[in-house]
């Protein structure tokens, strides 16, 4: 088998975060990944590639074979409950928090009802499920795929589960943080055959990119 290493990296913000860290561990990609169209990338490592893929992708590329590791947001392994991958390290960049969040002032027609808030927009349909049947809370669950903020001031919902990092875009939008389910990072993941089959250049590489983000873990990622 080659010892040839292919890194799946989720596109966004976390790739765009992750370039100075792979960079500094000796991965620096071969061309821009800004500006190029190339979805599989060398680098000046002959002996690995970086892959770009959705966020979503990244667990079931890792571990299905399409690539021996992965960085992708810890959020991502909540929702998937990903547990035929290896969760490595915390990169400890990409930092932000899964909240449920609802508007600060309810429409008056809520009001009216009661204050009911059984519905909840989210992406992270799996991980709102789970959050609020573990406080045995009944809530119809809605998948959005984007601008989930939105959802409360069009009535769809009267809450919504996603991510913040500041919370500037739930302020400008009239909602306010109401409990957080989780903390997320980035994380970095390996196929589990690949641990095997690839021991020495795995680990090279699995230490090369730690320590690059230990490293840089201090600054504003």
């Amino acid at each position: 088998m080659s010892d040839r290493i292919e890194i799946a990296v989720a596109k966004g913000r976390i790739a765009r975060q992750a370039w100075p860290i792979l960079t500094a561990a000796g991965l620096e990609p071969a061309e821009n990944p800004e500006d190029s169209r190339n979805l599989v990338l060398e680098t000046q490592s002959h002996t690995v590639r970086i892959i770009i893929v959705r966020a979503a992708d990244v667990p079931a590329y890792v571990r299905l074979g399409g690539a021996d590791l992965g960085i992708v947001g810890k959020d991502i392994l909540i929702e998937q409950q990903e547990n035929k991958i290896y969760e490595l390290a915390d990169l400890k960049f990409s930092k932000c928090r899964l909240i449920v969040a609802e508007e600060v002032n309810p429409s008056a027609a809520l009001l009216e009802i009661g204050g009911s808030r059984n519905r909840v927009a989210t992406k992270y349909v799996n991980t709102a499920r789970r959050h609020f049947d573990s406080k045995g809370e009944y809530v119809n669950v809605m998948k959005l795929s984007g601008s989930v903020e939105l959802a409360p001031l069009r009535g769809l919902a009267e809450r919504i589960v996603d991510l913040t990092q500041t919370g500037m875009t739930l302020k400008t939008n009239g909602l306010r943080e109401v409990e957080t389910i989780a903390h997320s990072s980035a994380r970095l993941v390996a196929n589990k055959a690949s641990m095997r089959l690839k021991e020495r250049p795995m680990k090279d590489i699995i230490k090369r990119i730690s320590d690059a983000a230990e490293g840089m873990a201090g600054e504003n990622y």
